[in-house]
């Protein structure tokens, strides 16, 4: 920080800037929601947890699906454990859709703990695709979902005919194994293989939240127990993540990341952004300027950088 003030000074600043009420949801979403690519972008809800000794720490986040991480627009942080109410739910898809819109949404995916009627027929009302992953107890026409699938075998895929009433809503019934043998039965509103394409993606929040948990920013270390603070922490974070992922993408394009022997990536997208751009502030800073128009750009759209990386 600039200024000829104390190292203490500077660290009091920082410290009341978290502290103050500047950092709303508000004024997150925007500077998040212009880094989005053109076109429809899958939606993906999910909530992570930790423990700062006694304290509880739990975040409900609604974010967008890009180049195989989750963005995270909105978010809120409780003070307990378990589930959110339907209502915050309902409350988190009304304040991203009075900034985007349902028409530039592909749809939304989520695991079973979001599962209930009143939580589907909102999603629909709203004009929101959907594709919610439901328990193998779940009564589908008289039957549960694990009797409807019993004989599945490990890599197979199969579909209920008909549309069928899952709590209420009438919507299409998929279901596949996991590779652990697991059940995974999805209500969705689209077909066969697209839902399960979709749903796939919803695993990519593992890679954000371990991103700025447990790796890289390190969230879970935080003191800020406060649910105001913590939410304005995150976003901060959020801002610091995403600018990493965008020079990953933006360096994709001219080098992608290189695939070791046993077909994994070297480095993760964000640690191969956050690698080159430390490099670039420390030791190119003729380069800077070209890294802030950068920053302020939006994502190109996916298909561009699929393309780029195929090896044809």
């Amino acid at each position: 920080m600039p200024g000829t003030s104390s190292l203490e000074a500077k660290k009091r600043r920082v410290e009341r800037a978290l502290h103050g009420e500047q950092l709303t949801m508000q004024v997150f979403l925007g500077l998040l929601l212009v880094h989005l690519p053109p076109g429809k972008v899958l939606m993906s809800l999910d909530r992570t947890t930790w423990e700062h000794g006694e304290s509880p720490l739990n975040l409900l986040v609604l974010g967008a699906v890009v180049y195989g991480d989750k963005i995270p627009l909105v978010w809120i942080a409780f003070d307990h454990t378990g589930n959110s109410d339907t209502r915050v739910r309902m409350w988190l898809v009304l304040k991203l859709l009075s900034a985007l819109p349902a028409t530039r949404w592909k749809g939304l995916v989520a695991d079973r703990a979001f599962i209930e009627a009143e939580w589907l027929r909102f999603l629909r009302r709203q004009g929101i695709r959907r594709a919610v992953r439901i328990g193998k107890d779940t009564i589908l026409d008289d039957l549960r979902a694990d009797e409807w699938f019993d004989d599945l075998r490990l890599g197979q895929f199969r579909m209920i005919v008909q549309k069928t009433c899952v709590f209420g809503e009438w919507m299409r019934v998929v279901a596949t194994r996991s590779p652990a043998g697991d059940l995974v039965t999805i209500t969705t509103d689209f077909g066969v293989w697209e839902t399960w394409r979709l749903y796939k993606c919803r695993w990519s929040v593992e890679c954000t939240f371990g991103s700025l948990k447990s790796r890289g920013f390190d969230l879970e270390r935080t003191g800020v127990t406060q649910s105001k603070r913590l939410e304005g922490l995150f976003g901060l974070l959020t801002l610091a993540w995403l600018s990493c992922l965008r020079i990953s993408i933006w360096r994709q394009l001219s080098q992608a990341i290189r695939v070791l022997a046993h077909g994994r990536k070297a480095v993760s997208m964000v640690r191969y952004g956050a690698e080159w751009l430390r490099n670039a502030l420390r030791w190119g800073p003729d380069g800077l300027a070209e890294i802030l128009w950068i920053l302020i750009a939006p994502f190109p759209r996916q298909e561009r950088l699929e393309v780029k990386l195929s090896p044809t």
